[in-house]
């Protein structure tokens, strides 16, 4: 389980990560993960309303006495963020990212190291701030881990 310093780290390594797509060919871009699964354009775009979620309907609860609020529905979210990347150019994609993702980044910064352990309740769910983003990393890397099998079979 990865600590403060790993998880900033992890989002850096992301922002650049996702920074160099810029040099992927239009098709590149557009070539589906797997057969019949999102494309790049997709898989990126949709990161982007989670990444706003997390900063702008969790953080501010985080250590606050309110609760959390409810998500807007998983599949709502990635339907409409993937029909909104299947539309978009992909530096705006790319843009709108990191812009986001500085800004998570950011916020994360300011939490204290000692709170990274406080518990957190998301809905009926109990578990520690470090899980939570951890979780995050997790979703993050297997994307990515998707990106990269598509830049490789591409170079081929």
């Amino acid at each position: 389980m990865a600590g403060k310093k790993e998880i900033m780290q992890h989002h850096m390594n992301a922002i650049k990560f996702v920074r160099a797509l810029h040099a992927l060919s239009e098709d590149q871009w557009r070539t589906p993960v797997e057969k019949g699964k999102w494309t790049v354009a997709e898989v990126i775009g949709h990161l982007i309303p989670w990444d706003e979620f997390v900063l702008y309907k969790r953080m501010p609860y985080l250590f606050s006495d309110d609760k959390l609020p409810k998500g807007s529905g998983t599949d709502a979210t990635n339907t409409m963020a993937a029909s909104k990347a299947r539309e978009q150019d992909k530096e705006i994609i790319i843009d709108k990212f990191i812009l986001v993702r500085s800004n998570l980044l950011q916020a994360m910064d300011n939490i204290p190291p000692a709170r990274w352990h406080d518990e957190v309740v998301i809905g009926e769910t109990r578990l520690n701030l470090s899980d939570y983003f951890n979780g995050l990393v997790k979703h993050d890397v297997h994307h990515f881990e998707q990106v990269k099998a598509v830049i490789q079979q591409s170079n081929k």
